[in-house]
């Protein structure tokens, strides 16, 4: 992406503010007519309604509004000026919100080149925009470029504030998600290591303060495919409720499930089967209703969902009488009001994944790529039904391109393997058809070439055969 530098992006910035007004392109004002004096309290009044907006939410007018606030910051401080820089790192944040996140970089990028000029390439001010720019790059699918950024923002950190610094947490957590959707697990893991180790360091004489980010580091874990060390941070977790609050406190409770749920995943190399591991999950599900049934004035909702993890743990594991029992015990309690009724929709009428693995973001060809830039996108089509049973079944795959075959038997075997907590109609489960699944991927143009090349030196190789 070509960079634009801040005097050129100013003008840009002037057609933005218009065309946000309801104008298709700028119109220029007549030069015996000078534009209207904006003062400084006229831009205090716009970002004061700029900051209403994005209190309430209201992202399409706070977008409208922070461009009014860049032109207008721009014409009073001038477009190389601190002003200009926060009021542009302003309206990028809601362009990311609004998933503009091409508009959101080059605005990112504008607030970086002002800092870098009015203070220098080492500011601590640079932290929030660059970590902004990160963000919007995740959301443009450019992981390698978001590592950058959020290197860079770590540094800056580094420098300011020293290598040991709680306030780049966010930063490197940012960092390790970027690194998963690179692929590079590793550098993930040792980042993941790092976050930890400052969060030790931080939270040394306040071992609760330290639960939060355990419980951040084992969903990384999870994600990247580490189980048994996602299986060790819950432990640790749970060791620290049962030591600073008792052995039968309701913080427990999703630790617990969280635990017991890790044990349908398994690592090949150090895993045994997963019917055996799937067994020893039992233990922390049960644990975990006991202790939410015990708790006096415990939250339904979250009772609700720790016996419904307990009846998915038995429909995984084929015992269905359990299963169904607690499941028409749940339908029940979520049949006694409108609100939960609407819950009742959500966890109880439609098919839930118990287990599922997640899937390749690239074909084969582009299974080495850092990004999906000058990629093309296909697409596998997964229509199923989920069993009585939260098995599946009828399962049909169609891939787009066609050629594109490897792919479409990898997503078969995916969702063939998921299991499921079934559709009830009155609290007993039954099948429910027509389910569809839908998933992306990334391939280059050569390798859709090469595919088809393939293809025709087969039917041409068995026409030969067959004369």
């Amino acid at each position: 992406m070509r960079t634009i530098r801040p005097l050129s992006f100013a003008a840009l910035l002037f057609s933005l503010s218009s065309m946000a007004i309801g104008q298709e392109t700028p119109v220029a004002m007549p030069q015996s007519e000078p534009a209207q004096a904006i003062t400084e309290d006229d831009v205090l009044r716009e970002f004061a309604r700029f900051r209403d907006l994005l209190a309430e939410r209201n992202y399409d007018e706070a977008d409208i509004s922070a461009k009014r606030v860049v032109e207008m910051t721009m014409r009073v401080h001038g477009p190389q000026s601190l002003e200009a820089a926060k009021a542009l790192n302003n309206l990028a944040i809601v362009q990311h919100n609004n998933q503009q996140y091409a508009a959101a970089i080059q605005n990112f990028t504008s607030a970086i080149e002002i800092l870098e000029v009015v203070r220098d390439r080492l500011n601590e001010e640079l932290v929030n925009p660059l970590r902004g720019l990160g963000a919007a790059q995740l959301g443009e699918g450019r992981p390698d470029l978001a590592a950058k950024s959020f290197g860079r923002a770590t540094h800056i950190t580094h420098v300011n504030e020293g290598p040991h610094n709680i306030e780049q947490i966010e930063i490197l957590e940012s960092l390790a998600e970027a690194l998963v959707r690179l692929g590079d697990l590793e550098t993930a893991r040792d980042t993941l290591d790092r976050i930890n180790a400052l969060n030790v360091r931080h939270f040394a004489d306040n071992a609760l303060g330290l639960l939060p980010s355990l419980m951040r580091r084992a969903d990384w874990q999870h994600r990247a495919g580490y189980y048994n060390d996602e299986r060790i941070t819950y432990r640790r977790a749970i060791r620290i409720l049962e030591t600073t609050v008792g052995k039968e406190d309701p913080r427990l409770v999703d630790p617990l499930i969280r635990l017991g749920k890790s044990f349908y995943y398994n690592e090949p190399i150090t895993d045994g089967s997963r019917t055996s591991l799937a067994l020893t999950g039992e233990t922390y599900l049960k644990r975990a209703v006991r202790v939410a049934e015990a708790v006096e004035d415990f939250p339904w909702l979250e009772l609700a969902q720790a016996r419904l993890a307990l009846a998915d743990y038995y429909i995984s594991n084929e015992t269905h009488n359990r299963a169904h029992s607690i499941y028409l015990e749940v339908w029940n309690e979520l049949s006694r009001d409108e609100d939960r009724i609407e819950l009742r929709h959500e966890l109880l009428e439609r098919p839930v994944p118990i287990r599922e693995e997640g899937l390749p973001r690239f074909s084969g060809g582009g299974a080495n790529s850092q990004s999906s830039a000058g990629l093309l996108t296909g697409v596998i089509e997964v229509e199923y039904t989920v069993s009585a049973r939260g098995r599946v079944k009828n399962i049909r795959t169609e891939a787009r391109p066609a050629e594109f075959t490897d792919m479409q038997r990898m997503v078969h075997r995916e969702i063939r393997r998921r299991i499921f907590r079934p559709v009830l109609e009155e609290g007993v489960p039954v099948a429910s058809g027509n389910q569809v699944f839908r998933h992306e991927f990334y391939y280059s143009e050569a390798e859709l070439e090469e595919l088809r090349q393939k293809k025709a030196a087969t039917a041409n190789h068995q026409e030969t055969s067959e004369e």
